[in-house]
């Protein structure tokens, strides 16, 4: 019966006595999953949420910055220094969050508001007398994407996991990629309007945004199936402390795929531009990226809910190194909107798998882990345009700082992925072997 505790009794002979073992076990039952009507809200609120922080405040810069350029407002060089205050905030952003373990969701709320308020100011920001503003908006927009990203990834998954609706958690990671996509469609549709025009737009999206998630979250049912229920066999498995050199692993793995992936995520824009300078052409390149990332995700959490987390993370990792190779090869739009989607596709699908594999080895706290592996990743991001800069003019056998800084991703991304597709350890959802 729900609820109820079965005793059983075993008997074996010792010393010629009967010895009987009595033991107890809580069913699996006691309580049981809530309807998937009742997860929306939470669901719901992690989508919006990191379509907000990410596709907003983490990524709308970058198709933004060929058009700010355009405009005037911006010089190259002066939009790398505010890409990589972007990177320096998203670390500091990651390193801080866990201090919002104890409250995740007010962590989620402060971020939005946060992004929503950078985003805004922006439009009245240029390379000019306002440059260090920029600087500081753009480091205080990393800040707050991190914050989002690891509030809502705590937040989201261990309140449906306390419903049993643990795999419900992949769809929140949706968000992401229709973040990317509603900011690439807002910019390649309005691409002939100001820049400045363009940030107040999706400032305003991004206020709405917040106010739809604390909304949501409010929605969150308070009734007893949102008490944490007991573990079953393979979950109470996971609670065993993982090895912290297992736990290293996965952070510097993380570290590669944030170092793998920066260069397409952050340059792919202005490569398209560079072969067809019409915004309605070459702006078509973000929204791909974007419309990839979010159907990659959802394809694995309606394909693949029981699959391995950390394979799914290889497999991601290994056909993203296929998509930063590209490139370096074949110079066309063709080739690069290819890139867009091998990248597009596998960037949240690595990082859905890498969060939740997070909360697999460290289901008692999984905060921490999650904002060390975020850091990890903020780290990977800042060392590639480090690299492109220390680099800089030359070229060796026919490459720029570009193309070698692309090499090593590539490398770097096929490394991890074979480590992680062979150092799969038995967790919660697959018994180990005998």
């Amino acid at each position: 019966m729900p609820g109820s505790t079965v005793q059983r009794e075993n008997s074996f002979s010792k010393g010629g006595r009967r010895v009987f073992n009595r033991r107890s076990m809580s069913t699996t039952r006691s309580i049981p999953a809530a309807p998937r009507r009742t997860n929306w809200p939470i669901v719901g609120s992690g989508l919006v949420a990191l379509a907000v922080a990410m596709g907003i405040g983490r990524f709308a810069f970058t198709p933004l910055i060929p058009l700010m350029i355009r405009d005037g407002t911006l010089s190259t060089a002066s939009g790398a220094e505010w890409a990589a205050a972007n990177y320096v905030g998203y670390f500091l952003g990651a390193l801080t969050a866990a201090w919002f373990a104890g409250d995740p969701r007010r962590g989620l709320l402060l971020s939005l508001v946060g992004v929503a308020l950078t985003t805004l100011a922006m439009s009245g920001v240029d390379a000019g007398a306002t440059a260090l503003l920029g600087l500081a908006l753009r480091g205080a927009a990393g800040v707050f994407s991190a914050w989002a990203l690891v509030c809502a990834s705590g937040w989201c998954l261990a309140e449906l996991a306390r419903k049993r609706a643990g795999r419900s958690g992949a769809w929140i990671y949706t968000g992401v990629g229709l973040g990317i996509a509603l900011a690439g469609v807002l910019t390649w549709l309005g691409g002939r309007q100001p820049a400045h025009r363009l940030w107040l737009e999706l400032g305003a999206v991004a206020g709405a945004g917040a106010l739809l998630v604390w909304a949501l979250s409010a929605l969150r049912p308070s009734g007893p199936d949102t008490k944490t229920a007991p573990l079953t066999e393979h979950a109470a498995a996971a609670t065993v402390p993982r090895r912290r050199s297992r736990q290293l692993s996965l952070v510097l793995c993380y570290g590669t795929f944030g170092f793998g992936y920066i260069v397409p995520a952050t340059f792919l824009p202005s490569m398209a531009r560079a072969l067809a300078p019409d915004p309605l052409v070459f702006g078509l390149t973000w929204p791909l990226f974007g419309l990839a990332a979010a159907l990659s995700v959802a394809a694995v959490a309606h394909f693949a809910p029981h699959g391995s987390r950390q394979r799914i993370w290889a497999l991601a990792q290994g056909i993203m190194a296929l998509g930063t190779a590209l490139p370096l090869f074949v110079q066309s739009l063709p080739a690069i909107a290819t890139a867009a989607v091998l990248v597009g596709g596998t960037f949240m699908v690595a990082t859905m798998a890498g969060l939740q594999l997070a909360r697999e080895v460290r289901p008692d706290d999984p905060t921490p882990l999650l904002a060390q592996m975020t850091a990890a990743f903020a780290a990977g991001q800042i060392a590639g345009p480090l690299l492109v800069r220390a680099l800089g003019s030359g070229r060796w056998a026919g490459w720029g700082a570009l193309e070698w800084t692309g090499a090593a991703a590539t490398l770097s991304l096929i490394l991890t992925a074979l480590w992680l597709w062979r150092m799969v350890q038995p967790g919660p959802d697959r018994p180990r072997s005998a």
